[in-house]
């Protein structure tokens, strides 16, 4: 058995080792953190569970395909629960719209807002279902090593079909007029590293995701998911060794020896950087060895950072959801201090879940759990100063708009920011989100899979393809299995 390690422990480094390990492969994870997941990590304290990261669970269909390809369903895991409404958006004090479950509930909530409109909102999902069966499908699955790849008949017939030379903003309003329907299909870009209008209306497969497919919930927590992925990936014989940062990759003339992993030299005949695509070419790779330079990396366009806050209340709270949305602020003003012009924003959107309303293992009887969220742009200047400064705003307008006070009723704080995603993943300028989905950073333009200088060496995740995000992750950790698999029969003696 040829032996693999696997640096990191998020969803696309789970879903590379399982792969492999399922095609009689030796797999070692390593991870630098004490527990797995990544940024999909949990952690405990007075009583309540936290997911640190990820929060919604879309795309229901490419975590069952996961599972499937090992004879497995979601379902032997963990729990899925609908959530209905799926969120509910804030213009305002007393101005919310709850996002219905279902197309019928939809077509009516939109024909309130804008009459005649329905008729165009099934228009907009027929042609996202179309892209998301050709970009989620198909496309992303694809290596992106060769043009070739994209020579498959349906991309070409179907290229002006997926809008990818026009903007999201430009084709939302093709369709609609009601500036709370344009808010509302073009949130879901908010962390693709664009703003609407450099963002390719390709991803209106999101909106399809979102209201085609639904807003799921697993029982216990998004890290539930991880646990489901860690046990498959134990009964398929992969290894895991926590507390162990990778120090090092050791070279020969054109591969990979081994890795360096507590001082102590690890043998391995491929390797796999589930890590900071960044931080392994730039800090565990001899110079001569990077395929890329320090200018490419400063150059390359970022997702958003986040800043943080999880909170522990000892009471309920009123008028948000599972998943609440705060667009009481300039949604534009909000996306050019992200993307164009970076800096702490000045007036910021933010997003609160709350899964106790959802989840009662998740907080002690009579409690709420507060994960608030507000997307900024990746290397800012990340002080405590800054996030009690965030901390205050968002907690003052989340009191004023839902009309209730709860900054006494805090018995849990915990901020997390840039400084805490270097910390912990050795992310790239503390980006939570990885590389931008921009036209220039799609398929093929994005970091490649492949170390062209060493020939045992591939990534997976979120800084190559197919791009940011749980579903692609996962995609993303078959893509690199699978080419590593092939790879390895060519040149097997």
């Amino acid at each position: 058995m040829k032996k693999i390690a696997v640096i990191g422990s998020g969803f696309a480094g789970l879903s590379a080792a399982c792969h492999l390990a399922k095609a009689g492969y030796a797999v070692t994870v390593f991870e630098k953190n004490s527990t797995p997941g990544g940024r999909a990590r949990k952690f405990q304290a007075h009583g309540f569970n936290f997911d640190m990261g990820p929060s919604w669970y879309w795309m229901p269909d490419v975590f069952e395909k996961f599972f499937a390809v090992f004879g497995k369903k979601p379902s032997d895991y963990y729990t899925l629960e609908r959530l209905d409404p799926s969120y509910r958006i804030y213009y305002g004090a007393g101005d919310s719209l709850d996002i219905p479950s279902g197309i019928e509930a939809l077509c009516s909530m939109f024909e309130q807002l804008e009459p005649g409109s329905s008729k165009n909102l099934l228009k907009f999902l027929e042609e996202g279902k179309y892209k998301y069966d050709i970009g989620i499908n198909e496309l992303v699955y694809k290596p992106g090593l060769s043009l070739a790849e994209l020579a498959d008949p349906k991309l070409i017939t179907g290229v002006f079909k997926l809008h990818v030379f026009q903007s999201i903003s430009a084709y939302v309003r093709k369709y609609f007029k009601a500036k709370k329907l344009i808010q509302l299909l073009e949130f879901p870009v908010l962390f693709l590293g664009a703003t609407p209008q450099n963002t390719p209306a390709l991803y209106s497969l999101m909106n399809y995701a979102d209201m085609a497919l639904g807003t799921w919930y697993p029982q216990g927590g998004m890290h539930k998911i991880i646990e489901g992925m860690v046990q498959l990936a134990t009964e398929l014989g992969v290894q895991f060794e926590f507390n162990s940062a990778v120090q090092q990759l050791q070279m020969n003339a054109v591969k990979a020896k081994g890795i360096l992993v507590s001082n102590e030299f690890r043998p391995f005949d491929y390797i796999i950087a589930g890590a900071d695509y960044h931080h392994v070419e730039q800090t565990l790779i001899p110079e001569n060895f990077r395929q890329y330079s320090s200018t490419y990396w400063d150059n390359r366009t970022m997702a958003p950072s986040s800043l943080i806050f999880y909170l522990g209340l000892n009471k309920k709270v009123e008028g948000v959801l599972h998943h609440t949305l705060f667009f009481d602020q300039d949604f534009g003003k909000h996306s050019e201090e992200i993307y164009e012009n970076p800096q702490w924003p000045s007036s910021p959107q933010f997003y609160i879940s709350c899964p106790s309303k959802t989840d009662p293992t998740v907080a002690p009887a009579g409690h709420e759990n507060i994960f608030i969220l507000i997307p900024v742009a990746p290397g800012l200047k990340d002080d405590d100063a800054t996030r009690e400064h965030y901390f205050n705003i968002v907690i003052d307008r989340f009191e004023k708009i839902t009309q209730q006070s709860i900054r006494e009723n805090i018995v849990f704080k915990r901020s997390y920011a840039h400084n805490d995603f270097i910390a912990d993943y050795n992310s790239f300028k503390g980006n939570a989100y990885g590389l931008a989905n921009t036209l220039r950073q799609t398929a093929n333009l994005k970091p490649s899979i492949l170390n062209k200088k060493i020939n045992n060496l591939f990534y997976t995740g979120q800084l190559t393809v197919p791009g940011p995000g749980v579903p692609p992750s996962l995609i993303s950790g078959q893509v690199v299995a699978g080419e590593l698999i092939k790879r390895d029969k060519k040149f097997r003696p």
